[in-house]
């Protein structure tokens, strides 16, 4: 339903040292607000708790809405706030050329880039996103974004760019009589995971310098009437920039993936939205503009459902995106960008099943807390642990992924679970560095100091059980570990899988592992000794099965106090404020 609210930013810029535009522009704009597709083409089922049990999602569909929006609103932009061209088996073996091919008919009026959309490399993504020819047109944007100097990286692949920003911090758009800045910020973090050259040549900021830098630029030399700002910084970290910064009228947020069905409206007057993943909400912000200031809003989250219609025009380029990957004489075995192996079935193909709903997407209140455990994440490690014959399987406690409804288990799915071409590596650990790992994981995702989180949800795992009271302070919220019913023992040796990339050898799941003198990284091969995508060692997992078919345990962590309740009217994902002791 739309929301309605009133309100003078003019004390806010005052209070802020802004000064106020003469004879400033008046007049409606519409924002139209999407970010974290993560590579999704067509819709996935919606089986969360309380979950319509329908689909949600699917590109076709949200063209439909978009342009619907567009014809009521003829004054408006369409806005992307990143995570786009990673997620899915059609964008992994297309580095994102799959989806690029049916965006670029958007028409976007400007882009934030996500952290993932660094996934293919830093050369990549200039290639993609920068210079005057960029293979996605979409007006990127990026205030904290900028070559590296060979003092920050000897081998940086652009030394005579060191110190400059890689794309314009920001742009503007004259609409209905309206001067628009848009102010962008990318992540504060590139992949990590993938390995450490993911990034190469690039320097990312916290956004904390340039926010006033350019909220003082835009409004007292550019003149603007409206200052949107377009980030992927999270939604947590954008309160706190909307709250220490005042002077911005609107943030159109991604990254944390959470669904503002009412928006955020701070202290300083600053409207926060965010529109969840995978294409399944779209965001209406019609705003009214009253002498350069702000004066009323109209907020709409349209539900991306199978009540809306897709559209022939954009449909007809999903089939055509997807139709070498799919089942039928189209059908190629595409290379992994990442590690070499082959795309061995389409991706339409069963390869399992499932008694329960596949996913990590419910909300704090829940009885599994996706920030917390998912039941994806259960059933994948249960896979990475079996076939290693590890004793403890371990994963990074990623937001995105799809939901599978109980059922088959299609190729796409383990590709939305795992789009970014990892092996599993198994390594020797002592018990010590696991309750250092778990403890690290929870403060990264739960820590009332939101600025150090890290970037997802607590660590899946299998093999593994343990207490957690996120209330407590750092180093003791995790208690009770045990593995394979055991205590934990600090000084005994445990073989442990996750993901290992082969330009990182010396990595598992993305850190430094400590292992025991002696020892090496056991990585999961074919039987011919040849490269085995993670996706590949889940299908081996499935066929060990009865019928194929999983039944992840769940509830591996045993949360000892709810986490907090919500605190904006909306129900979220990840405690917005964090998890504060009383």
């Amino acid at each position: 339903m739309p929301v309605f609210t009133w309100f003078k930013p003019l004390l806010f810029l005052a209070a802020a040292g802004l000064s106020t535009p003469v004879l400033a522009g008046s007049g409606e704009l519409t924002l139209i607000h999407l970010g974290d597709l993560h590579g999704h083409l067509v819709p996935r089922p919606d089986v969360r708790e309380g979950g319509s049990g329908g689909t949600l999602g699917g590109l076709a569909r949200m063209y439909t809405k978009i342009q619907e929006i567009r014809d009521r609103n003829p004054n408006s932009l369409l806005i992307n706030t990143g995570d786009t061209i990673q997620g899915s088996a059609e964008v992994l073996f297309t580095r994102g050329q799959a989806i690029i091919d049916v965006l670029n008919q958007f028409k976007f009026d400007a882009f934030a880039p996500g952290n993932w959309d660094y996934v293919y490399g830093s050369k990549h993504f200039v290639k993609t996103f920068a210079g005057p020819n960029p293979v996605a047109p979409w007006n990127s944007i990026a205030a904290n974004l900028y070559y590296a100097s060979k003092e920050e990286d000897p081998y940086t692949f652009f030394p005579d760019k060191a110190g400059q920003r890689v794309l314009p911090p920001y742009l503007i758009k004259n609409v209905n009589g309206l001067k628009v800045g848009i102010l962008g910020f990318t992540s504060e973090r590139g992949p990590q995971t993938v390995g450490r050259m993911v990034a190469k040549g690039f320097v990312f900021s916290t956004g904390d310098s340039e926010f006033p830098k350019y909220i003082k630029l835009l409004r007292q030399q550019e003149k603007v009437d409206l200052l949107v700002v377009a980030s992927e910084l999270g939604l947590s970290n954008n309160i706190r920039m909307a709250e220490e910064y005042p002077g911005i009228d609107v943030i159109l947020s991604s990254d944390m993936h959470e669904e503002t069905r009412k928006p955020v409206v701070t202290k300083t007057g600053t409207v926060l939205v965010e529109e969840g993943q995978d294409g399944m909400m779209l965001g209406e912000l019609k705003v009214q503009v009253d002498n350069g200031k702000m004066t009323q809003w109209r907020w709409t989250a349209h539900a991306i459902d199978d009540k809306v219609p897709e559209n022939r025009q954009i449909a007809r380029a999903v089939r055509d995106a997807r139709k070498t990957f799919v089942s039928g004489r189209d059908f190629k075995a595409h290379v992994n960008p990442f590690n070499g192996t082959h795309l061995q079935r389409p991706i339409d193909a069963v390869v399992g099943y499932t008694t329960i709903p596949l996913h990590r997407a419910n909300f704090t209140q829940s009885s599994l807390p996706a920030a917390v455990e998912g039941s994806s994440h259960d059933f994948l490690t249960d896979a990475f642990r079996s076939v290693s014959q590890a004793d403890i399987g371990v994963i990074r406690g990623f937001r995105y992924g799809t939901q599978v409804a109980p059922g088959p288990i299609r190729m796409e799915d383990l590709y939305h679970f795992i789009p970014i071409g990892p092996q599993i590596g198994v390594v020797r650990i002592q018990g010590r560095f696991l309750k250092r790992q778990l403890e690290n994981s929870a403060k990264g995702s739960i820590d009332p100091n939101t600025s150090a989180w890290t970037g997802g949800w607590m660590f899946g795992v299998s093999g593994l059980t343990f207490d957690f009271d996120p209330y407590q302070a750092t180093g003791f919220r995790v208690s009770n570990i045990r593995v394979n019913g055991k205590p934990l023992d600090p000084e005994a040796a445990y073989e442990y899988a996750g993901y290992w990339y082969g330009n990182d050898p010396n990595m598992v799941n993305g850190c430094e592992c400590p292992r025991l003198p002696g020892t090496f990284i056991r990585v999961v091969k074919d039987d011919s000794g040849e490269a085995l995508d993670a996706t590949e060692v889940v299908v081996r997992y499935l066929a060990s099965l009865p019928n194929r078919t999983v039944t992840p345990q769940l509830k591996r962590i045993r949360l000892m106090q709810p986490l907090p309740k919500p605190l904006y009217g909306f129900p979220e994902l990840q405690p917005l404020r964090g998890a504060h002791p009383d």
